[in-house]
């Protein structure tokens, strides 16, 4: 089943941190825009399902092989941005 996009990204950014990790990125971005919030507390995954209703800002964060990367869309939906959590 393929799970539908619940917003829209924006411009797609990265930092020079996320891109050093060395891994695709592509299916942390397809996680985060359907929904798959990662490894966020539950009080965030409820923020976030909030803010796709109400356009807040959205972040999502996930453990890759290479470490911790997290992905936020800004609240107007401009962007959405891979980083690591060291540069936010």
């Amino acid at each position: 089943m393929i799970k539908p996009v619940l917003f829209s990204s924006g411009e797609i950014c990265a930092t020079p941190g996320a891109v050093g990790l060395g891994v695709d990125l592509m299916p942390y971005l397809f996680r985060h825009l359907t929904g798959d919030w990662g490894d966020v507390d539950e009080f965030d995954k409820q923020q976030n399902d909030l803010a796709v209703k109400d356009g807040s800002r959205i972040l999502s964060a996930y453990q890759t092989p290479a470490g911790k990367l997290w992905l936020i869309t800004e609240s107007d939906r401009s962007a959405t941005t891979f980083l690591l959590p060291d540069e936010y």
